[in-house]
């Protein structure tokens, strides 16, 4: 998976002015797809249910120990509550725009990552809407940490939507969970092009600290991580397809949109306008001379007052006999004159 932004992107660094209105785009489309795959109650819980007795099945329930832990000590829960409702949405945008600032070679590899893997949890929310552990009956023995620690933050009972916007959030989209996926992304970025031992870290530790953090807030199951770390497993292994077909549609539409200019001032059948200027300058015939720039007749030689370069002709004013192209005064080669000097010489 990392080896998927491994080599550089070819081109030119990305122009924050078009990359932050794609992101925005992209983002909005991923927030409204979510609300509008709801889907129905009562299969997601049957799917909540379904994947809680797997993991009781597989011995991989720690979600109910850590929930009890985050419940019963509030000096983990309400940072661990805070941890879920921010991080999510600020470390992503840090690590991209370091990617954008200081690995531009490598930030559109890394950006067309993410979209892969964002626009594959939406298939993945409406393929199999998910109750979240935290919304099961009581019986199952699940606290809702936001809610308990609602008071402490800005959230309410809408995991971590603002106070009164739950509605806002589609609360069945767990599966997978892109808390871990994002946060997975991130580990990978931080570890594998920070410099400092101390970004490595934490990109070894953010993303094993999120999935405890959704698991022990009750939003997500383990099997909801898994998930997520494979919907980035899959966004990473689409990064050269992708890649390959937004060139192809980029140059296809440069073809057709800005093809007749490009004849037009690059030297095309037909000739270019006269008096372009920059890129639509048009090419001099091949043998002409710019009238501006006077040929350089001496090759690079340098003389003397009173010396002539090798093989230059003679003029009316030379004295009769002068050697010419290296003969001896003695006259051993012709010599040219001034009627031999084409007209524009005279």
């Amino acid at each position: 998976m990392p080896h998927a932004i491994a080599q550089p992107a070819a081109g030119h660094r990305p122009r924050w002015w078009t990359e932050l209105p794609l992101i925005a785009v992209v983002y909005a489309l991923y927030s409204v797809g979510r609300l509008l795959v709801r889907g129905d109650v009562t299969t997601a819980v049957d799917h909540g249910l379904a994947i809680l007795r797997l993991e009781q099945a597989l011995h991989l329930n720690a979600e109910h120990p850590l929930n009890r832990l985050f419940t019963t000590t509030p000096s983990l829960g309400i940072p661990a509550d805070f941890a879920y409702a921010s991080l999510h949405y600020a470390v992503t945008p840090a690590v991209l725009i370091w990617m954008f600032r200081r690995r531009s070679a490598l930030y559109r590899s890394a950006r067309i990552w993410l979209m892969n893997s964002t626009l594959l949890g939406l298939v993945g929310f409406s393929l199999m809407p998910t109750c979240p552990p935290r919304l099961l009956d009581a019986s199952h023995g699940f606290v809702d940490t936001m809610a308990q620690y609602s008071a402490y933050g800005w959230w309410g009972a809408g995991a971590s939507a603002p106070r009164g916007l739950s509605g806002m959030t589609n609360q069945y989209a767990a599966m997978p969970s892109l808390h871990v996926g994002w946060s997975l992304w991130c580990g990978i970025l931080l570890w594998r092009h920070g410099r400092h031992p101390l970004v490595r870290v934490v990109g070894i530790a953010y993303p094993l600290l999120t999935t405890l953090i959704v698991m022990g807030t009750a939003n997500h199951y383990f099997l909801d991580a898994v998930a997520g770390a494979a919907v980035m497993g899959a966004g990473a292994l689409l990064v050269k397809p992708v890649t390959r077909c937004a060139d192809r549609a980029k140059a296809w539409g440069a073809a057709r949109f800005t093809g007749p200019a490009a004849v037009l001032f690059t030297g095309g059948s037909g000739g270019g306008a006269a008096g372009g200027s920059g890129s639509g300058r048009q090419r001099p015939a091949a043998g002409a001379v710019s009238a501006a720039t006077p040929p350089n007749v001496s090759t690079g030689c340098e003389t003397s007052p009173g010396e002539r370069i090798p093989g230059q002709r003679t003029t009316s004013a030379d004295p009769p006999g002068t050697a010419v192209d290296g003969a001896s005064a003695g006259g051993a080669g012709p010599a040219a004159t001034s009627d031999d000097a084409p007209a524009a010489a005279r």
